[in-house]
């Protein structure tokens, strides 16, 4: 019986999520990051560039901005010195972030309390970007 109890225990921690061993941190802040990022087509409007023939690397500074958080849900702004979108987001049981904009989606990891990864893709009919920022809060 007591070996079927330490199974049954190590089980439930092996399966336990590992966000919710940890408290998630206060994200509200300032937030800034260096896009490595590929383009086709104009891309959008933070990497908007005339239209060349093939895919084109493409660098750019971020700036986020989160001014809403109510546990694992915040909400805020994602800039560049081209545009500005307004972002909603979740981080999942598993710490996985899951944000959307008005014209795409980004999933991300925290890597730290203060340091996080977002990876951004979108596509249109003639315009696709695929994007990785590791943001950091000021």
């Amino acid at each position: 019986m007591l070996k079927l109890a330490s199974c049954v225990l190590l089980a439930a921690v092996l399966t336990t999520p590992a966000l919710a061993q940890t408290a998630i941190p206060d994200l509200r802040g300032t937030w800034k990051g260096q896009s490595e990022s590929i383009v086709v087509g104009h891309g959008n409007s933070h990497h908007d560039a005339p239209v060349t023939d093939k895919p084109r690397l493409s660098s750019i500074p971020f700036t986020m901005i989160i001014d809403m958080q109510d546990g694992r849900r915040f909400s805020g702004t994602f800039a560049s010195a081209k545009a500005t979108d307004v972002i909603i987001a979740v981080i999942s049981q598993t710490g996985v972030i899951h944000m959307v904009d008005d014209d795409g989606w980004t999933s991300g990891t925290l890597l730290a309390p203060n340091r996080m990864e977002l990876c951004y893709m979108a596509r249109t009919a003639t315009d696709r970007v695929a994007s990785c920022t590791v943001m950091t809060k000021q």
